[in-house]
């Protein structure tokens, strides 16, 4: 639709109202609906936010060691330029209109923390290097036959998921909550976020949906909407669905595979029919400079303290700097593949990432890797786990983001000002975990000590 049509539909709808949302920095969809008419404002100029979206955590906890926003400026509006490129229909709202948007400085000129402002950079980046990025994301979560309201009341404790035991690519358990499963692929669908598939996974209640491939930006816009929108129709059926990195010690943890290319003039630049494994030079240089790279900007790619449990040795993550050609015990996956699907899966990446850091910290590492035409280390042969001669990913959020904090790499790739306030808002995320007092240590030391 173009610009008239949207405009149009939005007029039109019913409701006499429209939904709006901005990620914040740790992927979180914030939103809220307005009237027609402040919609209509909107288009010519911004809609304001208070700017405590980049003020606080996930738990809506106040940071206290940020310089973007505080209580020190009183927690300002900030404006936000709605994307009509982003318009979309929600179909479990009878076709409500909705938009995303991102912050913009009253001149006019993005904001450099807004993370839909930082993947559009990148993208830029790619542009100006002469190649158009596609890509998308798949993901990983658990499915529990709860509300929010049983969760708090169980403190999140023996919660009952949507189906028992291991079982894997399972035709029956898809049957057996065929309407939430049906619902998932419909209404998603309806929603442009196409599904390449969906099936269960290995543990009690875990789904695994692909997105299909698209432009980055849209790639991006669309694991953000995924997220959402899951749990938007799992509410509906009762379920109430986490995409957490891992819940637990004795069940694989969830991915947020980023799989990626990059074209030239409708080619695919990744893929050489007379290269080894059919992968080109172009192809390698990029995959070397995520091996590079990624060491330094892990927090992009892993965000929370429980981003580290799913990073251990045998549950289906990499620990180790390796990349293979179809290896899923690495943390490059290259699936050299014919002209059109020739790609790189990057295995590090959790379903508990924000989605545009995730894909931005891809693209960003592996063109820095063609921008210095880095060399790619030796392909891991068999077990990943047991390949460290280039060295491990950092095991804990606050060692990772002390390499990102320090590390001048980062500062190249996203520029100091985004690198300071999201190191900032790690360091906050380490320390609420630090006075904690778990349920581990009660169960170890209560009796014995």
């Amino acid at each position: 639709m173009n610009t008239e049509e949207i405009i149009e539909y939005v007029k039109s709808h019913p409701s006499g109202r429209v939904k709006v949302a901005v990620s914040d920095i740790d992927g979180v969809l914030r939103g809220k609906y307005i009237s027609v008419e402040k919609f209509l404002s909107a288009v010519k100029g911004h809609i304001g936010f208070c700017d405590v979206v980049f003020g606080w955590d996930m738990n809506d906890q106040a940071y206290d060691n940020t310089t973007y926003t505080g209580w020190h400026s009183g927690y300002p509006d900030a404006s936000v330029k709605l994307s009509l490129n982003s318009f979309r229909k929600i179909p479990w709202e009878n076709g409500l209109p909705f938009f995303l948007g991102e912050f913009v400085l009253a001149s006019g000129e993005p904001l450099t923390i807004c993370p839909r402002q930082l993947m559009q950079k990148v993208i830029k980046d790619a542009a100006d290097a002469g190649y158009e990025a596609k890509g998308s994301q798949e993901f990983e979560w658990f499915n529990f036959a709860e509300t929010p309201q049983t969760f708090a009341e169980k403190e999140g404790r023996h919660l009952t998921p949507l189906t028992p035991g291991m079982f894997g690519y399972s035709i029956l358990r898809g049957s057996g909550r065929n309407d939430y499963f049906s619902a998932l692929f419909d209404q998603l669908k309806h929603f442009d976020i196409p599904l390449e598939g969906l099936h269960t996974e290995t543990g009690p209640g875990v789904y695994e949906a692909a997105i299909a491939y698209s432009g980055f930006l849209n790639a991006a816009d669309n694991a953000v909407l995924f997220k959402t929108a899951v749990k938007e129709i799992a509410y509906k059926h009762g379920i109430l669905a986490t995409f957490m990195a891992k819940i637990s010690e004795n069940l694989p943890g969830c991915s947020g595979h980023v799989h990626q290319s990059l074209w030239k003039e409708n080619t695919n630049v990744f893929h050489d029919p007379s290269g080894q494994n059919q992968m080109s030079e172009t192809m390698k240089q990029y995959m070397a400079g995520q091996l590079y790279c990624l060491p330094y900007i892990l927090p992009m790619v892993a965000p929370t303290i429980n981003s580290y449990k799913r990073l251990v040795e045998g549950a289906w993550a990499p620990t180790t700097v390796t990349w293979g050609v179809d290896n899923r015990t690495v943390a490059l996956r290259a699936i050299p593949g014919g002209s059109k699907s020739c790609r790189l899966e990057t295995r590090v990446v959790g379903s508990d990432t924000n989605p545009y850091l995730a894909l931005s910290a891809c693209l960003a590492s592996g063109l820095y890797g063609i921008k210095n035409k880095l060399e790619l280390q030796d392909v891991t042969m068999g077990n990943g786990y047991r390949d460290e001669s280039n060295g491990r990913f950092p095991k804990s959020l606050d060692d990772a983001n002390q390499a990102m904090k320090h590390s001048s790499i980062a500062k190249e790739l996203f520029g100091e000002t985004f690198v300071n306030h999201f190191t900032q808002s790690r360091d906050w995320e380490v320390r609420q975990f630090a006075k904690v007092v778990t349920d581990w240590e009660t169960k170890r030391y209560f009796e014995i000590i």
